[in-house]
């Protein structure tokens, strides 16, 4: 933006050459989503000093609001997510939608799918939040197509519903049993869903007790906030100069933290798997199927000056602990850079232990779900749950019920 002006046809070029990219890229599916995709000024709704070229950008998120610490608490997500998970919805006109966590753009682009005939509600914990994305809304010309509501979302919305699809637009660590009460029988839930510390925004419908995904796709939310928060346990390792290796755990972590004091003090181990991947080709299944998995499976951070931080593009954020030891998903080349070879990096007396149990799993993963089709997941309400669980089932337990990943099985 120059000089504070919108240039709205500037503007209207570089949304519908985004249009464009999400409609190659296959996230923009149904005519209604272009419409509104080419619609709606996602400009208005961010700050006003965010460069067009960032917020018209595929994967760029831009940040509305930090807490004290500076980390971000709300913002308005990366385009291609936010047109994903109102696919994945399958939102169309008439139909009632709920929408948790606001911003505003999103509100707006789901008015414009259910038109006139449709309901939107958009709701959030935060009164900072919701008195921004009212204003925005109204200026934009969607005040009388939107009702936002300030409340937390967790519990019930007394007066509304039942929705024909609920999105939850902030990283949820469960499903709250108030989504499934407010959601219509054939109604769908989209959630961007964490599995320890690895999130997928997972498309769910009901079957039978229970719910099944129809599709998933990989993303990052803020967190939420208000009784659906989940706290994760954070375990800091400083070296010998007070840089800190920052380890992560969404759940099971060690009782004990003390047991990795001084680990960096002492050697390094490696341990290499043998699997390899050409460069530029994805694995972030390969994540999702370690933090299924791998006991003791947690996310890794280093300071720039640890060892780690000085060796950024060896390794992966991705860890696990075994007693007083732990490991780290790490590459190294192959000859002539024709990609990489995955194995693991260990510190702590016992270090061979986690790096094998971490190379085991890379190779499980090699030999039982890659290139294979994309897993499936199924989430079982308390009370409920899976008759058998076949071997390429991973099983994570939340608060409210019980989440499975499954990979397809080996023809």
């Amino acid at each position: 933006m120059t000089n504070g002006i919108t240039d709205q046809a500037r503007a209207a070029e570089f949304r519908d050459k985004l249009a464009d990219e999400l409609i190659a890229a296959g996230y923009i599916k149904s005519a209604s989503v272009e419409a509104a995709f080419r619609t709606v000024p996602r400009h208005a709704f961010v700050p006003a000093d965010t460069p067009l070229e960032v917020t018209y950008a595929v994967d760029s998120a831009v940040v509305t609001k930090r807490d004290e610490r500076g980390v971000a608490i709300s913002s308005v997500s990366a385009t291609y997510v936010q047109v994903a998970m109102i696919e994945q919805a399958e939102v169309s006109p008439g139909m009632s939608v709920l929408e948790i966590g606001s911003g505003g753009y999103n509100a707006a682009l789901l008015a414009e799918v259910v038109g006139a005939g449709g309901q939107v509600v958009s709701v959030d914990i935060d009164p900072e939040v919701t008195d921004r994305a009212t204003e925005l809304l109204t200026a934009a010309g969607y005040a009388d197509r939107v009702t936002v509501i300030t409340a937390d979302a967790h519990n019930e919305l007394s007066g509304y519903g039942p929705f024909d699809a609920i999105l939850v637009t902030v990283g949820a660590w469960d499903v709250a049993p108030a989504w499934l009460r407010q959601l219509a029988a054939n109604g769908r839930l989209v959630v961007p869903l964490r599995m320890n510390g690895v999130s997928r925004s997972i498309a769910f419908r009901r079957e039978g007790d229970h719910l099944v995904s129809t599709s998933a796709v990989v993303c990052g939310f803020v967190p939420m906030q208000g009784t659906g928060k989940h706290a994760d346990r954070e375990f800091r390792l400083p070296d010998a100069q007070g840089d800190v290796i920052t380890l992560r755990f969404d759940a099971g972590a060690p009782d004990d933290p003390s047991v990795l004091d001084g680990v960096l003090a002492g050697d390094r181990a490696e341990v290499w798997s043998g699997v390899t991947i050409g460069n530029g080709v994805s694995f972030a299944d390969l994540h999702l199927w370690l933090a299924g998995f791998l006991p003791g499976f947690c996310r890794m951070a280093a300071d720039e000056g640890t060892e780690l931080g000085q060796e950024r593009k060896t390794w992966f954020p991705f860890a696990v602990v075994h007693g007083d030891s732990f490991a780290y998903l790490s590459v190294r080349p192959l000859p002539q850079g024709k990609g990489v070879e995955f194995g693991a990096r260990a510190y702590g007396p016992h270090g061979a232990q986690p790096a094998n149990a971490l190379v085991d799993q890379i190779r499980a993963w090699d030999a039982r779900a890659r290139d294979r089709s994309e897993p499936t997941f199924a989430y079982w309400p308390t009370g409920t749950s899976p008759t058998h669980i076949p071997e390429n089932v991973a099983v994570l337990r939340k608060a409210h019920g019980l989440l499975t990943i499954s990979w397809p099985a080996a023809e």
